[in-house]
């Protein structure tokens, strides 16, 4: 769905691609099959930030939502065309303006109450389209500003009309119901955005997915349970999902993470490209499996704030006019462009199991990647002449370049401490930004604190950070177009600030109404070029998506797309490891 801030977590894992599946109505015997029980233990690096999925901008929240709510439709992770899942089925008006969803009958909350067309209802007129609620998902759902007519025709039928043509309109679907039943008050009384925080009851968190969330213990972990009334069922009859606990263990980076996989408190480690040779020599004995499945969909980039707002607060501007006028001008940012050493990050930091990007889509999402945009060699001469000829240049000799004013280059670099490898990218830049002349105060934080500068304070020059990705490029619309909430170098303006931006709305609004396949790959394309020559964000590097797993897991079939647990209400820890394992003690063997 849409696109979210990523930490580049020791797990990121969104468990939206689910299986039709069988649903047979009769209740089979859960102790008839040998496959129930277990557990899986994952790591994240940061607490969530809520538990509301309509409020979600980052990983840490949409992570462990994943494993609670569904959408009408899902993703097949292999042939990567969208499938029933709430909706078993829908019918299409010839113009392609009417959708009418027929959503199953066999399926419950997890408290017992039913799922009908009066939750997709909710979730889209009173929660998405709610100006009082900032939800990503809004910008996802509207096209020029019209949003979609959303009717309940009986208990189990809801009509979507749309204002024009939506290319993406099923893939769409994936967005998350949430339960009328347990919300409508706190949007009547006006505290939605304030439900669903990580101080709520876990057991008032309600959802149709395969797992519950039971507890929460901040810096400490996640712990879910199955859903006993979940709707899925294996080929054979029996109710899914499998395995009886997940769990997120919270710990404080990825190299934690990493001792953590290795004494086997873990059954899941997304690797590093530094982690490769101290992993892989060990794979047979320690009975895991390292899984390599091509570029990452996410990236990794460096953006500066070019908000030029105030602070209503303080009354302050957000950034200081000098550093406003250095991030807003182009050049610079091309300069900047040119003084990073993409090849240099993969080789040395990732052992060369990652790639340069330049493109605002990954290789991974197939037919609308485009190669044919601007790229920016690592040159720090031609990075310097860009600067003195824009007026950037050390004039008394101090070492450190000033702008036409006479004011020092000087600014905040942030980035997450919990990601070990996004520290040292920014370490390798801001070495390569000092050899130019720039001072740069360097300063990691925690997940969340950054992501409140991003979204809510806005107080920040420069962040090296990330955000995940996708096959459809519409659904990074929140991130493009100039009035959404993750446009991230200056959010929510009332009008575009420049042409570039507004031709960026103009591409998106035009390609989400375009069904010819072929045509709106020319408009993404065109967005791609747009990105890669004005540089709101500057891309440095994309991960090999490589993670290895523990032997333990039956029906475990890992892609690309859906990562290893995509299929997660179908897998099953075998019998022999049902009795968790751990080998403290044993750690020097690297």
């Amino acid at each position: 769905m849409k696109s979210f801030l990523t930490k580049k977590p020791v797990i990121f894992l969104i468990f939206f691609l689910f299986y039709p599946g069988l649903a047979i109505s009769s209740f089979a015997s859960e102790t008839s099959s040998g496959r129930y029980g277990g557990q899986l233990v994952l790591a994240t690096t940061s607490d969530p930030k809520s538990f509301n999925e309509i409020l979600a901008k980052e990983t840490t929240t949409s992570t462990v939502t994943s494993l609670i709510f569904e959408g009408l439709t899902t993703v097949d992770p292999f042939s990567l065309k969208v499938e029933p899942n709430l909706a078993q089925s829908w019918d299409v008006s010839g113009d392609g303006l009417s959708w009418t969803f027929h959503l199953r009958k066999d399926v419950v909350w997890s408290d017992g109450q039913p799922f009908t067309s009066d939750d997709v209802v909710f979730t889209f007129n009173e929660l998405i389209y709610n100006p009082q609620i900032p939800s990503s998902a809004r910008d996802i759902f509207s096209i020029q500003g019209q949003i979609f007519a959303v009717e309940k025709i009986d208990t189990y039928t809801v009509r979507f009309t749309l204002p024009v043509r939506f290319a993406p309109f099923l893939r769409g679907m994936g967005q998350a119901i949430l339960p009328k039943h347990k919300l409508e008050k706190a949007v009547q009384d006006g505290n939605f955005n304030f439900t669903w925080g990580i101080d709520s009851d876990p057991r008032e968190i309600v959802g149709t997915g395969p797992y519950c969330l039971r507890e929460y213990r901040p810096g400490e972990r996640l712990v879910f349970k199955r859903n006993p009334r979940y709707w899925k069922r294996s080929p054979a009859g029996e109710r899914l999902p499998y395995i009886e606990t997940v769990i997120y263990v919270i710990v404080s980076n990825a190299d934690t993470a990493l001792l953590k996989f290795i004494d086997g408190e873990l059954d899941y480690y997304s690797l590093r490209g530094m982690d490769y040779p101290l992993l892989k020599p060990w794979e047979e004995r320690d009975q895991f499996t390292i899984y390599d499945t091509g570029p990452a969909f996410g990236s990794n980039f460096i953006t500066f704030n070019q908000n030029g707002g105030v602070n209503p607060k303080t009354g302050q501007p957000f950034v200081s006019p000098e550093k406003l006028s250095w991030f807003r001008d182009r050049e610079f940012r091309r300069a900047i462009a040119h003084a990073i050493d993409k090849r240099k990050i993969v080789d040395i930091l990732m052992n060369g199991l990652g790639y340069p990007q330049d493109a605002a889509m990954s290789p991974s999402a197939g037919f609308f990647y485009n190669s044919n945009v601007r790229t920016y060699e690592f040159d720090l001469e031609k990075a310097r002449e860009i600067l003195t000829r824009n007026g950037f240049m050390d004039r008394n000799g101090d070492g450190v370049i000033e702008d036409r004013a006479g004011q020092d280059l000087k600014f905040n670099l942030y980035t997450n401490a919990g990601s070990t490898e996004r520290v040292q990218i920014a370490s390798i830049i801001r070495h390569d930004l000092q050899q130019l002349g720039l001072q740069i105060n360097f300063l990691p934080l925690e997940f969340n604190s950054l992501v409140s500068k991003l979204t809510s304070t806005f107080d920040w020059d420069a962040i090296i950070l990330g955000l995940t990705g996708g096959i459809e490029p519409h659904f990074g619309q929140n991130v493009w177009v100039s009035s959404g909430q993750l446009h991230l170098w200056q959010p929510r303006q009332e009008r575009p600030a420049s042409l570039w931006e507004a031709r960026l709305d103009e591409i998106f609004n035009l390609g989400v109404q375009e069904l010819d396949e072929n045509k709106r790959k020319v408009l993404y394309d065109e967005f791609q070029r747009i990105v890669s020559e004005e540089l709101p964000v500057i891309y440095t590097v994309l991960d090999s998506s490589i993670f290895a797993v523990r032997n333990k897991f039956g029906n475990l079939c890992p892609t690309s797309y859906g990562g290893a647990f995509h299929n997660i209400e179908e897998i099953y820890v075998r019998p022999e490891f049902q009795a968790p394992r751990s080998r403290k003690g044993e750690r020097g063997r690297f």
